[in-house]
């Protein structure tokens, strides 16, 4: 009998037994970029695909196959076969935004760890269900706000936690733009369409728990952006991933601003939301105003000087011989991926866990809130619940068509 050395682990392969068996959920052009990161890192095995639409299953079993030179990575239309295997470890999640708090938990109660991109929840009440089952079950979750392990990012917090500023006051997050992804999503639906074969789109299935409307291929195709039922808007589109970083800042992933005061444009552009944390600390959310650094801008402010970066990588600072441009800026989602794949291996939490995740989805919540009802808003962290307010309250959730459950 002959053992090829890779099963041994040998000639730089990967033992089977240090090899994470990846699988996914709902792959489409934001997915595969994440994809592409977990195939490249020698300690994954892909081994199976599960989306509605049978053209996406087959794109990416394709994928897998040529990476590997074989045809083993498995179909399904149906996540519950998916989750029966226990040889899946971890699962890549890249639907669209109704489905990741529910698909996330579910793949946890599988017993599946879970990389998901983001936004990761579509309500308050959603986020901190996702935060109470990862902590409950004890399973792994990285979110896709991938800028936590950007290298000029990274730099832009070290400068701001270290005291590099003086004592930081002011955090701006930028969110929109508000003439591409404008603030408030629409109620409308689109024009029915022929339903197709369940076989090549499953519908009810890439409904899931969003409510029903008619069939159109353009939501299918990715239009389904700017719904209110399938999106958040601008604040949380953007937001999920710059919040992120100013609550990472203020060391804020256990809480979330306490006030909320929007401001809009005509057209909803230019706006802002502005924000007061317990401590004192201003977070401003604006979709214009930013250096020309490209896009996702953060700034952070002290009282002895400022920082801000983008995604194109330049770090501009008033901080005399402190600018930095950074050439690896596009490799963050690959950063991303390795800091999850070495906190399954080692049982600990990564950046983006459950809980930073919850808290900064939660902030984006309250700002939507605030500007969707157009006053000011006061907001207890503790509670999850907004003072004195209870229309902004019953917006805090929404109900999950049947079957569906998060519980």
């Amino acid at each position: 009998m002959i053992v090829p050395s890779s099963a041994l682990g040998l000639a730089g392969a990967t033992p089977p037994s240090d090899r994470i068996n990846l699988a996914g959920l709902g792959i489409g052009r934001r997915g595969e970029r994440d994809l592409e990161s977990f195939l490249a890192q020698k300690d994954v095995q892909f081994r199976a695909i599960c989306d509605v639409r049978d053209e996406r299953r087959e794109a990416i079993k394709s994928k897998a196959d040529k990476h590997y030179g074989n045809a083993d990575c498995a179909q399904y239309a149906d996540m519950f076969e998916l989750w029966e295997r226990s040889d899946i470890d971890a699962v890549l999640i890249a639907t669209g935004d109704r489905w990741h708090t529910l698909l996330s938990i579910l793949t946890a109660k599988s017993g599946k760890d879970v990389y998901c991109e983001k936004p990761c929840s579509m309500t308050i009440a959603q986020s901190r269900s996702l935060a109470d089952s990862f902590q409950r079950l004890g399973r792994i979750y990285q979110a896709g706000t991938q800028r936590r392990n950007g290298s000029n990012f990274n730099y832009a917090v070290q400068l701001a936690q270290e005291g590099r500023l003086g004592k930081v006051h002011t955090l701006h997050a930028n969110v929109g733009p508000g003439n591409r992804w404008p603030p408030k999503t629409s109620h409308d639906w689109l024009p029915e369409e022929p339903l197709p074969a369940k076989q090549l789109v499953d519908w009810d299935r890439w409904l899931g728990p969003a409510p029903w409307r008619p069939y159109n291929s353009a939501y299918v195709a990715g239009k389904w952006r700017g719904y209110f039922d399938f999106h958040g808007g601008g604040i949380l589109e953007w937001g999920s991933h710059t919040v992120d970083l100013c609550q990472w800042v203020n060391s804020a992933d256990e809480t979330a601003p306490v006030s909320y005061e929007p401001y809009a444009g005509a057209g909803d552009t230019p706006y802002s939301v502005e924000c007061v944390y317990a401590n004192g600390m201003k977070l401003v959310l604006r979709d214009s105003g930013f250096l020309p650094l490209g896009s996702c801008a953060v700034r952070f402010e002290g009282d002895e000087g400022w920082v801000e970066t983008a995604d194109g990588g330049k770090v501009e600072t008033s901080l005399p011989g402190r600018a930095r441009a950074y050439e690896d800026a596009g490799e963050a989602t690959s950063y991303h991926v390795r800091d999850f794949l070495d906190c399954v291996k080692a049982r600990r939490q990564p950046r983006a866990n459950a809980l930073a995740a919850c808290q900064t989805h939660i902030a984006c919540h309250a700002a939507y809130i605030a500007f969707q009802v157009g006053r000011p808003l006061r907001f207890d962290p503790a509670t999850d619940l907004f003072l004195d307010d209870d229309e902004a309250n019953r917006m805090r959730s929404r109900a999950l068509r049947e079957p569906w459950r998060l519980g």
